[in-house]
């Protein structure tokens, strides 16, 4: 996840308030009660995660009433406020929203996440995909361009991430491997810092999502050259694909969603798992949510479940081939 100016996020966090009107019926004395509920988000306060917490809490909260408030734990790479939520009681007073690097990465490259995403949690539904495109220095034309200088000068071309075992390095990892090439891995602390040198040549190319990347998109100083979907995105419709550009399947998942304890009973999951996807089901909400470069995913509890454990098996093998090893 990325930051964002903190006044736009407020302004976005204004304009959906009024789209998570209510629509589920309520019995009396349905979950939540007078308890408050914490959504749990593990990243540091600001940029998108609060847009998501936002639009996370006052959808919950309008749909199944009660009081639902955002609660943020960052550090450890995320870990922290994940793995207090997967010690907590499943009595639907704890909840966590992350992404699919905190449930379906992190446990291969950390030697102790705190916890076991196959057994630790109860899947509450996806809330949508953040976009990842490829984006270079403007002196290289194409991603084709760039990968065949990759395979004349084995070593040489170089691509940024925001650190070791991330999905920037293991997706741009997986595109090397598809295409027979050998290339520099530059991790840094962040994002901002490597586009910055890929805008003034020191690093070649990197994969990102689109926030951060836009004002150097709009303002020339990096070339988008495809994005790492399984279809175009909407905002960006002359963009290709990376799969169109010679590589068939090739996608980087780049998912969030929210989780409970495991052993969450269904009077409380199902009301979450309706609520929570009625919320992300509004095309109001999803209009907004689009300039930061995300868009709809299936909804649902079992099509989380579904896509932690795919992601989960393939980034194992990733991280293998990678040659990452815990620290």
């Amino acid at each position: 996840m990325h930051r964002i100016a903190t006044s736009r996020r407020a302004l976005l966090g204004a304009s959906i308030a009024p789209l998570l009107a209510p629509r589920l019926a309520r019995g009396q004395g349905a979950y939540p009660g007078n308890r408050p509920v914490s959504l749990v988000i593990p990243y540091a306060a600001g940029g998108i995660p609060d847009v998501f917490g936002t639009a996370i809490t006052q959808g919950l909260q309008e749909r199944l009433g009660g009081t639902f408030v955002m609660d943020h734990k960052p550090g450890a790479s995320t870990t922290l406020g994940t793995r207090q939520v997967a010690r907590a009681r499943p009595d639907g007073a704890a909840l966590v929203f992350a992404g699919n690097a905190t449930f379906t990465i992190t446990p291969f490259v950390l030697r102790s996440a705190g916890y076991d995403p196959a057994k630790d949690f109860t899947w509450i539904g996806l809330t949508g995909i953040a976009v990842y495109l490829f984006v270079a220095n403007p002196r290289w034309a194409s991603l084709e361009q760039i990968l065949a200088a990759a395979k004349q000068r084995p070593n040489e071309i170089s691509y940024a991430t925001w650190g070791v075992g991330s999905s920037a390095h293991l997706g741009t990892f997986d595109l090397a491997r598809r295409a027979g090439v050998e290339m520099i891995h530059v991790p840094y602390n962040g994002t901002a810092a490597g586009l910055i040198d890929v805008s003034t040549g020191r690093v070649d190319f990197m994969l990102t999502t689109l926030a951060p990347a836009k004002p150097h998109i709009e303002g020339g100083r990096v070339r988008a050259l495809g994005i790492a979907t399984a279809e175009r995105f909407r905002a960006l419709p002359d963009l290709p694909t990376v799969a169109e550009q010679g590589f068939p399947g090739y996608l980087v998942p780049n998912w969030t969603g929210v989780a409970a304890p495991a052993g969450l009973p269904d009077t409380i999951a199902g009301p979450l798992d309706a609520a929570l996807a009625s919320t992300f089901s509004d095309e109001r909400l999803l209009a907004r949510l689009e300039p930061l470069g995300i868009t709809a995913s299936p909804t649902g509890s079992r099509y989380m479940r579904e896509q932690v454990a795919r992601d989960f098996a393939e980034n194992a093998d990733l991280v293998r081939r990678a040659g990452i090893t815990p620290e």
